[in-house]
């Protein structure tokens, strides 16, 4: 599967974003990768609320519609005072906008393609658009769109409306020097609540991109104080990561050991048969699962079979999962990665295993964010998207910023980073003090009782 990316150039979206406000663009449809069909078109399209459509031609007019309605299949005629027409060229200096004839519906809401009468796009299921000036809008052909009506390109995006600062931040962060000290010094300091562990083991769980691997090498050039790339990160259809993996963080070059262990794995994915498996999941909440094992896309690792680890100590179990997610994909992940996700958090909760849900690339985001970091708690947008999310509490989700284009550290950027180590710590001792530990030097609890436990979990339902 490509890699889907706008066609729009940087003037042509500022042009399109003057027209629309404050808002952030998100792309749902591309008809040269999905196809030019209604069908296409609204099996991504319908129930999405705020959409704008952009059509492209070969005498260089970039032209759509725009709409704060759904498009629902319901076939009946819909009022929007809010949609309107418009066309960019480099003809002219700023865009051309054409609201509605008053008295008139916006579009009809049909199976087939979009249908604002004075223009239908996906005219007879082709890369083509129908003309009509004077029905529901009135414009001259030639200014909408040259009289060129094949289209070269159509896409569909959401319009994420980004709202206005709020007047306090919704959660109080200080941006100062003094804090990130503490933050630093607290981790550094930090032990587990019980003697035979000696560094809280933290999960990383996420879908392919969501940044986990970018999460630890952001998290170990805020204690070395230089850019780091110890986790191989990147962006690709498919997991980057193929292994199991331990990464411990050392504070400054030549330093000892934050008492922290991050472990990353493979990126989920919607089909069933890609990505991380859930039964290898559970093997590594109860660590069974060894540092650089191969993850098997023929099935998840047997008990039976060589690598697998037996004898577990607390030590080498998960004492907090983190769930990463890119924050603007958050509200509108697949239902088969919410399905995961749910399955996923059953087997966490099962085990007793505190959550925590990590929201990334704040600033690609949110523009205010982008231009200030200061703002991720004043933003309508994230607040937004953090209420939305996956249904974790307030309270356990964090957003943060990860390194990716830098080539220094900065401040405030680390102050999000160890925020949020701070609380993985605290959670983890949450977990660790829920243990009953009978022999501190050895297993937790009765081997057998847990062996059994595990194969219950393992084969359980994951509805």
């Amino acid at each position: 599967m490509p890699v889907i990316t706008s066609s729009l150039s940087n003037d042509q979206q500022n042009k399109l974003l003057s027209l629309l406000g404050n808002v952030r663009l998100h792309l749902l449809y591309k008809a040269s990768i999905h196809g030019y069909t209604a069908a296409a078109f609204h099996s991504r399209c319908d129930t999405q609320g705020p959409t704008v459509i952009v059509a492209y031609n070969s005498a260089g007019f970039v032209f759509g519609a725009y709409t704060s309605k759904d498009y629902t299949q319901s076939n009946e005629e819909v009022i929007d005072k809010e949609a309107f027409l418009y066309s960019i060229s480099a003809r002219r200096y700023k865009p051309l906008k054409v609201s509605g004839i008053t008295g008139k519906c916006a579009f009809t809401d049909v199976d087939s393609g979009p249908d604002y009468g004075a223009l239908v796009f996906l005219y007879e299921d082709e890369p083509a658009v129908d003309s009509n000036p004077g029905t529901s809008f009135n414009f001259k052909d030639t200014d909408m769109h040259g009289d060129d009506l094949q289209l070269t390109e159509f896409e569909v995006y959401r319009v994420e409306d980004l709202g206005d600062l709020l007047t306090k931040p919704w959660r109080n962060i200080q941006w100062t020097n003094t804090k990130k000290q503490q933050l630093m010094e607290a981790i550094l300091n930090y032990e587990p609540s019980v003697k035979m562990v000696h560094q809280a083991r933290v999960l990383l769980v996420g879908p392919v991109g969501a940044g986990k691997s970018s999460f630890f090498n952001s998290i170990n050039s805020a204690f070395r104080g230089n850019m780091t790339s110890q986790a191989i990160a990147g962006t690709a259809e498919s997991s980057v990561t193929t292994e199991f993996r331990t990464y411990t963080i050392k504070a400054k070059k030549g330093g000892g050991a934050v008492p922290l262990i991050l472990c990353d794995t493979m990126g989920l994915e919607d089909n069933l048969d890609a990505g991380l498996d859930i039964k290898d999941l559970v093997s590594i909440y109860n660590g069974h699962i060894k540092d650089r094992y191969q993850f098997s896309l023929s099935g998840p690792l047997l008990s039976d079979a060589p690598g697998y680890k037996k004898n577990v100590t607390l030590s080498d179990k998960i004492h907090c999962v983190v769930y990463v997610v890119e924050t603007c994909k958050a509200s509108i992940l697949s239902q088969k990665m919410r399905d995961k996700f749910v399955a996923i958090r059953k087997k966490a909760n099962q085990l007793g295993i505190p959550q925590i849900l990590l929201m990334t690339k704040v600033d690609d985001a949110c523009p205010l964010v982008g231009e200030d970091l200061k703002n991720v708690y004043r933003s309508v947008y994230i607040q937004k998207m953090v209420i939305e999310s996956l249904g974790i509490p307030l309270n356990c989700v964090l957003p943060v910023k990860n390194y990716s284009q830098e080539l220094e550290v900065e401040q405030n950027t680390d102050i999000l980073l160890l925020t949020a180590v701070e609380q993985m710590l605290n959670y983890a001792d949450n977990f660790l003090e829920n243990q009953v530990v009978e022999d501190q030097g050895g297993v937790c609890g009765d081997p057998e009782i847990n062996s059994s436990m595990i194969s219950a979990l393992m084969n359980s339902d994951s509805e």
